[in-house]
C-alpha cells in the first residue's frame, strides 16, 4: 500500500494512487517504471512537443528527459507525457495552414486533459514551433497546478554568400527569383542553408516573442527565451525547471499568482520594446483569458504609446535571436525598463522571487552593442504594435508598423478571396504600387483558422514592393512578415464585416498616427453593398476545422474557444 508522504504537496497524485482501493492504479504504474517509494513523491507532469514534423520541435524529447532529471533529482517523480505540434514554416500558403491556430487549442485541451486525468500535481510545458508556447500556457492557466513553461530554444543562422540566413529568408528569395533578381540555383542554395539544424525560427518572430513574452511575464525561469536550442545552458534550463516546480509546490505557488493583469502588462511591455510579432497580440488575449484576467486590445495601445521599440531584430531588422543571446538575451532590456519604470517590479515569478529581485544582479548590454538601442534613441518612440478602427475594422484590427514603411498608406484594393489568389497574382506581377491588397473569408470562423500570410508579404517583400504596396487581411500575419501590413481585421468578412463588401478599385486609408483603417466609400453605398451580401457556405462541415469555427470567437477576444457563456 503506499505510503501517503507529504500530501500538502500531492494534492492531486495522493488521490490516483494513495490507499488499498488504488492498488490496480499503482499496478498500472509498476509497469511504466515507478518504483514503491514513487508513489509518495508528487508527481510532475512533463508536457513535451517533441516531434519530427518540425526542426522546431526535434530535440524536445532531450530537453524533456533533462527536465525529468531536474525532477527526480529533487525527489518527485517525474512523468513524461506528448502533446501535438504542427510547422507553421512548412504548412504555409497551403490550405494545412488552416489548422496552425486550431493547434494551440488542441494542445491546450490535451495537455489539461493528461494532467487532469492522472493527477500530476505540478507540471513542466517544453514549446518549440508558435503555437506550443500559449498553447502550453492556456493549459497551465486552465489547471491552476504549481507550473514552469520551458522554451525549446532559438535556431541557430544558416549562411548563404556571408549573409546569415532564416526560413524568412527563403520565403523572401521565393519573391526575388519570381522578380529575377536570383537564379534557380541561388533559390536552392540559400533552401538548402537556411535551416542547418534544431531550433525555433530565428528572428524576432513569433515563437522568439512569446517566449520573451512568457519570461517577462514571469512563467519561466530567468533567460529561459534567450538561450540557443542545442546548447548546454538549453539543458540546464530544463534541469532547472523541473526542481523550481517542486520549490513552487512546496510555496503553493500556482500560475494564477503569477499570471496576473500587472504580470500581462510586464509580457506587453517587452513584446513592444523587442519589436515582437503581431501574434503575440491574440496569444496574450487568449492567455489572459484562461487565467481570467481582463486584457483588452485597447490595453495594448495604452501600453505603447509609453513603450519604444529599440530592438534591431529580424524581421525588420538586421539581427538574429542567436546573436541576441551572445549579448545576454533580454535580461539586460528588462532591467532598464524596470529602471525607467516601465515594468511592474513588484510581480511574482515561477522562481519564488519578484521580477524586481530576479533582475537585481543583471549586467547592462556590454559597450558598442547596436542591437538593443538606448531607451532614450529608439527605432520608434512608441508601440509598433497598432490597434486600428474604422469603417473597415469597428471591432479593432492590428498593424506591425515599424516606422520604416511609413505611417500612413492611400491606396487602390485589390480584392481576393483567399491567400492562394493574392500570393500567385503577386507572382505574376499583376500588383504594383499603390495596391492595397485585400484577402478576405482568412479569419478564425471564415478561413477557417486564421492562416498567417507570410508567403504574400515575403512575396511581396521579394518583389522590392515593400513600401509601395499594402495588404490587409482578416487573417493574420507570421511573426516574419514586415512591410505595411495589418491583420486581424474585425468583424471578420465570414461574419458580416466590411471588409466582406470591398470591392475592386475602392480607396483605402492605413493610418498609423490617428488609427484608423478607413474605406473611402459612402454609408449609402455600404449599405447598399450589404442588402446584396450573403453568407458564403461554411468551408468545412465535418471534422476539427467544422468544430473550431463553431466555437471560436472574434480575433479581437484572442480566437479562444472555451469562452461559452
Amino acid at each position: 500500500m503506499a505510503n501517503s508522504g507529504d500530501k500538502k504537496t500531492r494534492t492531486y497524485s495522493s488521490q490516483v494512487v494513495d490507499g488499498m482501493e488504488r492498488a490496480p492504479s499503482r499496478a498500472m504504474l509498476h509497469a511504466v517504471g515507478f518504483k514503491n517509494e514513487d508513489f509518495s513523491k508528487p508527481q510532475i507532469g512533463i508536457a513535451s512537443t517533441w516531434s519530427m514534423v518540425t526542426p522546431c520541435n526535434m530535440h524536445i524529447n532531450r530537453l524533456a528527459d533533462d527536465a525529468a532529471r531536474g525532477v527526480d533529482n529533487a525527489n518527485g517523480k517525474a512523468v513524461i507525457f506528448n502533446t501535438i505540434t504542427i510547422s507553421d514554416g512548412i504548412s504555409m500558403g497551403t490550405e494545412g495552414m488552416k489548422y496552425s491556430l486550431v493547434s494551440r487549442e488542441v494542445i491546450a485541451d490535451s495537455i489539461e486533459t493528461v494532467v487532469g486525468c492522472q493527477g500530476f500535481d505540478g507540471v513542466v510545458a517544453i514549446g518549440g514551433c508558435d503555437k506550443n508556447m500559449p498553447g502550453c500556457m492556456i493549459a497551465l492557466a486552465r489547471l491552476n497546478r504549481p507550473a514552469i513553461f520551458v522554451y525549446g530554444g532559438t535556431i541557430l543562422p544558416g549562411c548563404h554568400k556571408d549573409k546569415k540566413l532564416d526560413v524568412v529568408s527563403v520565403f523572401e528569395a521565393v519573391g526575388a527569383r519570381a522578380n529575377n533578381k536570383i537564379d534557380d540555383a541561388e533559390l536552392a542554395e540559400i533552401e538548402a542553408k537556411a535551416i542547418p539544424g534544431a531550433g525555433s525560427c530565428g528572428g524576432m518572430y513569433t515563437a522568439n516573442t512569446m517566449a520573451s513574452a512568457i519570461e517577462a511575464l514571469g512563467m519561466s525561469l530567468p533567460n529561459s527565451s534567450a538561450q540557443a536550442a542545442v546548447s548546454e545552458d538549453k539543458r540546464l534550463d530544463c534541469e532547472r525547471a523541473g526542481a523550481a516546480v517542486l520549490e513552487l509546490l512546496k510555496k503553493d505557488i500556482k500560475p494564477r499568482d503569477i499570471m496576473t493583469k500587472e504580470a500581462f502588462e510586464n509580457a506587453i511591455t517587452v513584446v513592444i520594446a523587442l519589436g515582437g510579432s503581431t501574434n503575440a497580440v491574440l496569444h496574450i488575449l487568449a492567455m489572459a483569458n484562461a487565467v481570467g484576467v481582463d486584457i483588452t486590445l485597447d490595453d495594448f495601445t495604452r501600453i505603447g504609446k509609453h513603450v519604444p521599440m529599440v530592438a534591431d531584430l529580424k524581421p525588420s531588422g538586421h539581427y538574429q535571436m542567436a546573436e541576441l543571446i551572445e549579448i545576454g538575451g533580454i535580461q539586460p532590456l528588462m532591467k532598464e525598463l524596470l529602471d525607467r519604470g516601465l515594468l511592474h517590479g513588484d510581480c511574482l515569478t515561477v522562481t519564488g522571487k519578484t521580477l524586481a529581485e530576479n533582475l537585481t544582479d543583471v549586467k547592462s548590454y556590454p559597450e558598442g552593442q547596436d542591437m538593443i538601442r538606448p531607451l532614450d534613441n529608439p527605432i520608434k518612440k512608441d508601440s509598433h504594435l497598432v490597434v486600428l478602427y474604422g469603417n473597415l475594422a469597428s471591432e479593432g484590427a492590428v498593424a506591425k508598423i515599424t516606422g520604416k514603411e511609413g505611417l500612413c498608406f492611400t491606396g487602390q484594393a485589390k480584392v481576393f478571396e483567399a491567400e492562394e489568389q493574392a500570393l500567385q497574382s503577386i507572382l505574376n506581377g499583376d500588383i504594383v504600387k499603390g495596391d492595397v491588397i485585400v484577402i478576405r473569408y482568412e479569419g478564425p470562423k471564415g478561413g477557417p483558422g486564421m492562416r498567417e500570410m507570410l508567403s504574400p508579404t515575403s512575396a511581396v517583400m521579394g518583389k522590392g514592393l515593400g513600401k509601395d504596396v499594402a495588404l490587409i487581411t482578416d487573417g493574420r500575419f507570421s511573426g516574419g512578415t514586415h512591410g505595411f501590413v495589418v491583420g486581424h481585421i474585425t468583424p471578420e468578412a465570414y461574419v458580416g464585416g466590411a471588409l466582406a463588401i470591398v470591392e475592386n478599385g475602392d480607396t483605402i486609408t492605413i493610418d498609423a498616427e490617428n488609427n484608423k483603417l478607413t474605406l473611402h466609400v459612402d454609408e449609402h453605398e455600404i449599405a447598399r453593398r450589404f442588402d446584396k451580401w450573403k453568407q458564403p457556405a461554411p468551408r468545412y462541415t465535418r471534422g476539427v476545422l467544422a468544430k473550431y469555427a463553431k466555437l471560436v470567437s472574434s480575433a479581437s477576444l484572442g480566437a479562444v474557444t472555451d469562452n461559452l457563456d
